[in-house]
């Protein structure tokens, strides 16, 4: 249990940060080298690799080095590990949302009804 909390822990601090999410995303499209993951965000090399490795650490992408290329893929088994993890509280916020749902129309027919007396 322990490990899976740590790699749930490693995954949610890897999509913490907007620019690993968006080379995920790039990712999902096709393989890249760093350098492609780098230049939507204006970077050196070494700043991306500084991004990569923390997706290489919380299992998100693999890294295929070749003389200096380096090649990224996306790996998604640890996304979907996240995703169960959410879905276990899925229904916690569907019951909250429909509770709240239901007071709305309550409250607009309430208005309703006071602006036709």
């Amino acid at each position: 249990m322990v490990e899976h909390s740590a790699r749930l822990d490693a995954v949610f601090h890897a999509l913490s940060d907007p620019t690993r999410r968006a080379m995920l995303g790039h990712l999902a499209e096709r393989d890249c080298t760093i350098g492609e993951l780098a230049t939507p965000f204006s970077m050196s090399f070494a700043g991306a690799s500084k991004h990569v490795r923390v997706l290489e650490r919380a299992g998100l992408l693999r890294r295929r080095i070749r003389g200096r290329i380096h090649q990224c893929r996306l790996q998604a088994e640890r996304l979907a590990e996240a995703d169960a993890w959410m879905r276990r509280y899925e229904h916690f916020w569907n019951d909250r949302l429909d509770t709240l749902e239901a007071l709305l129309r309550a409250e607009d027919t309430s208005r309703a009804k006071k602006q036709k007396d």
